[in-house]
């Protein structure tokens, strides 16, 4: 068993959609490798930080992500297998690629609150914000606003004079 610390630059771009590990992000891995009698078995972890934009406010973002992983490198045989021991080497690139991959958000935000861009306005909503424009009604629906209810239910109505009698 052999213990290994690395920082290796990514080789190119990992990840497409809001964010990505930019090319020449530092990787930093931390390896464990055991032989076993199939091959040999990979562990550890993997950290980087990927940068792009908030999926709700569109600011800019840059976070760490950091995987975990564990593969069986096989010694070659007569089976195709996916991952293999050559010259006693193993290639990393693959499996640590695909686990950032994985592991990086569909939908990043910049703060887990974040109230994203005013649909009006397309400006950034922010918390302390306290006057808001009254929303404007589309026109499709302005015959609608004639068929409000009442504003208090329980009170008797305008248009029916209530005169106590059954």
């Amino acid at each position: 068993m052999r213990e290994f610390e690395l920082e290796v630059p990514a080789p190119d771009k990992w990840g497409e959609g809001l964010v990505s590990v930019p090319e020449g992000e530092p990787i930093d891995i931390d390896l464990r490798v055991e032989s076993v009698h199939e091959g040999m078995l990979v562990s550890g972890t993997a950290g980087a930080t990927y940068s792009g934009v908030c999926g709700r406010c569109l600011t800019d973002i840059a976070q760490p992500v950091e995987v975990e992983f564990q593969e069986l490198f096989a010694y070659p045989g007569e089976e195709a297998e996916d991952f293999e021991v050559r010259d006693d080497r193993v290639d990393l690139e693959i499996l640590v690629r695909d686990a950032i991959v994985l592991s990086l958000p569909f939908q990043p935000v910049c703060q887990p609150d974040c109230p994203g861009l005013d649909p009006a306005t397309g400006e950034r909503l922010t918390e302390n914000t306290t006057e808001r424009p009254q929303e404007s009604v589309d026109p499709r629906w302005a015959a609608l606003q004639n068929f409000t209810p009442e504003p208090d239910a329980d009170a008797p109505r305008r248009d029916v004079e209530n005169t106590g009698k059954s």
